[in-house]
C-alpha cells in the first residue's frame, strides 16, 4: 500500500499541479494571480502538517491518504510547470503559432507540453521518495490505511512496543521503507542525468 499510495498521489499531484500550473502562465492575468496566490496559502504549511489536516478532515483510509498526500504537493508540481511554461510561451516557435492563428489546445499539445514534461519527470520521481515517506508516516501516526491492510508504516507503530525484546519486527519494516526511499532518489539523479541534455553531454 505504501508504494501505491505513493505513485497514485504522485500521479494525481503531477496531473493537477501541471494543469493549475499551465494555465496560470499561458492565460497571465488573474487567473495566474488566483492560481498563484492559491499555491502559496498551501505552500505556507508544512507539506506534511498539510497532509494530516486534510486526512484529519476525510479520515483514514487509502483513498483519503492518497488524497492528503497528492493534495500536499499539487503546489510543488504547479510552481514548477509555471516556470517553465513562462519560459516556453517567448519562444520562436510558439511565437509563430500564435502569429498564425494556430488554436491553443495545439500549441498546448504540440509545443508547450513536449518540452515541459522530462523535467516534471524528473521532479515527480524526487517527490515520489518523499510522498512514500508522507504515507508511512501517516500510517505510523494511525492516520494512513487501517489493519489489517499490510503497510510498513503501520508495521513499525505496532512494532515500536517490542523494540527492547525482538528488535527486527519493527527493524525491517523501516529498513524496507529506507531502501525504497533511497532507490526512487537514485532513479530521479539517473533520469535527471539522462534527460538533461547539459548533464549527458559532459
Amino acid at each position: 500500500p505504501v508504494l501505491v499510495t505513493g505513485l497514485l498521489s504522485v500521479l494525481s499531484a503531477l496531473v493537477v499541479g501541471t494543469v493549475i500550473g499551465t494555465m496560470a502562465a499561458y492565460r497571465r492575468g488573474w487567473l495566474d494571480d488566483l492560481l498563484m496566490r492559491a499555491m502559496d496559502i498551501m505552500l505556507s504549511f508544512p507539506a506534511i502538517l498539510l497532509a494530516i489536516l486534510v486526512v484529519a478532515a476525510l479520515g483514514v483510509g487509502l483513498t483519503n491518504t492518497v488524497i492528503a498526500v497528492s493534495f500536499s504537493m499539487v503546489p510543488t508540481f504547479a510552481r514548477l510547470a509555471r516556470s517553465i511554461v513562462l519560459t516556453l510561451v517567448h519562444e520562436q516557435y510558439v511565437l509563430a503559432s500564435q502569429s498564425v492563428g494556430a488554436p491553443e489546445s495545439f500549441i498546448l499539445l504540440r509545443h508547450i507540453l513536449p518540452n515541459l514534461t522530462p523535467p516534471l519527470i524528473v521532479q515527480a520521481t524526487a517527490m515520489l521518495a518523499i510522498a512514500i515517506s508522507y504515507a508511512s508516516a501517516l500510517s505510523f501516526l494511525g492516520l494512513g490505511v487501517e489493519p489489517p491492510t499490510p503497510d510498513w508504516g503501520l508495521m513499525v507503530s505496532e512494532g515500536q512496543r517490542l523494540i527492547f525484546d525482538a528488535i527486527w519486527i519493527p527493524f525491517f519494516p523501516g529498513l524496507a521503507i529506507t531502501l525504497t526511499v533511497l532507490s526512487v532518489n537514485y532513479l530521479g539523479d539517473g533520469l535527471r542525468d539522462h534527460l538533461d541534455p547539459r548533464l549527458r553531454n559532459r
